[in-house]
């Protein structure tokens, strides 16, 4: 197939968690014998942390305003097989619309941001990827989350048809790496500053930093304030790229995994950073929340924690109890969880939503 993708980045990991799920999995769908086409806006403040002016497997078309490429998107929509637009895309609205007006191919809406979406339509705040219409044009609706939030894509949003497209991680990229004494830690954490997760950040990294100064922390993001609550033993790397992450997982006891507040409430919506550590082998410590047990075994793949103390015991469990944890949550990774694994599960997606749409046409022609 050619699928088109409108889509929020690829071109950089900077501050946003779709680059290297999209990177995964357009990898993916090459090697199945796809041919992906993205269309990305260039955005400033992407352009001064671009990592990746290739993608392997994807021709990236960078524009600056819609109107530069909307006769160009038209063209190439009408040999395409299907066309993505995802959350946070900032010209979605004006993509379904070309997709209304050309020889449209199959239409799909891909929410990396489920939970978000869901608070947000509550609130009734604009999005730019989502119209007052909802996403009733949509042959297909894709959901980085599972569970409740799937069936009010449909009754809030109008989706016809809901398929969950879980995270993953690409073992080429995400593989056990040797330590670097750069990143030496006790407990490592990556993550963009968000204020509906801080909260799980206080608890369960900066205050077993506090009570113990003893041990090293590290934390890798982007966007943090000058008035986070830093201690003397959190060591902070402000932007860290994909091709460091193995290093980073590899130079830590214990790495963490906190989930933001919409996700956690809604379940089903492991993020990206989880299965990169998995991948990794590292042993990760995580926050509860509904459905975390159907992507990792807790107490055997993955330790889940419910407040600080919880975090200070898992820093004290043995180092090879703990690297048994990292090698039995890779295991289960290179299973159920690679970027081959959700190519396999869009493609079949795709395929019977294309199917669908032949049959309602036949019986409009009949």
């Amino acid at each position: 197939m050619k699928i088109v993708i409108f889509g929020l980045s690829v071109s950089s990991s900077w501050g946003n968690g779709h680059a290297t799920l999209w990177r995964g999995l357009i990898a993916a769908l090459g090697k199945l014998g796809h041919e992906v086409v993205f269309y990305e806006r260039d955005q400033p403040w992407y352009a001064q942390h671009r990592d990746a002016t290739h993608v392997p497997g994807c021709e990236l078309i960078l524009y600056r305003d819609w109107r530069e490429i909307r006769v160009r998107a038209g063209h190439m929509l009408g040999a395409a097989d299907a066309a993505i637009v995802t959350s946070y895309c900032p010209d979605g609205i004006a993509a379904l619309a070309l997709l209304r007006r050309e020889r449209a191919p199959l239409k799909v809406f891909y929410d990396l941001d489920t939970p978000v979406t869901l608070s947000l339509i509550a609130r009734g705040e604009p999005q730019t990827a989502i119209g007052p219409e909802g996403l009733a044009d949509y042959d297909l609706v894709l959901s980085y989350t599972g569970g409740p939030a799937l069936q009010r894509l449909r009754d809030d949003l109008g989706a016809r048809a809901v398929v969950p497209l879980y995270g993953h991680a690409d073992p080429a990229v995400h593989r056990p790496a040797a330590p670097r004494a750069a990143f030496q830690a006790d407990l490592s954490y990556i993550g963009t500053y968000a204020p509906d997760r801080q909260a799980g950040v206080e608890a369960f990294f900066v205050e077993p930093a506090r009570l113990a100064p003893w041990r090293r922390f590290v934390l890798a993001g982007a966007q943090y304030p000058q008035d986070f609550p830093w201690t003397q033993n959190i060591h902070f790397v402000r932007h860290l790229p994909p091709v460091d992450h193995p290093a980073f997982y590899a130079s830590s006891l214990l790495t963490l995994n906190v989930t933001r507040e919409a996700m956690a409430e809604a379940g089903w919506c492991p993020s990206g950073r989880l299965f990169e550590a998995a991948a990794c082998g590292a042993a990760i410590v995580s926050d509860a929340w509904p459905g975390l047990e159907d992507f990792f075994e807790p107490g055997r793949e993955i330790i889940v924690a419910r407040d600080t103390q919880d975090v200070l015991a898992a820093l004290s469990e043995p180092p090879e109890a703990l690297a048994g944890i990292g090698s039995a949550a890779r295991a289960r990774l290179l299973e159920q969880h690679t970027a081959r694994r959700r190519a396999d599960t869009l493609v079949s997606a795709l395929e019977t939503a294309l199917a669908v749409r032949r049959t309602a046409n036949v019986a409009k022609e009949v």
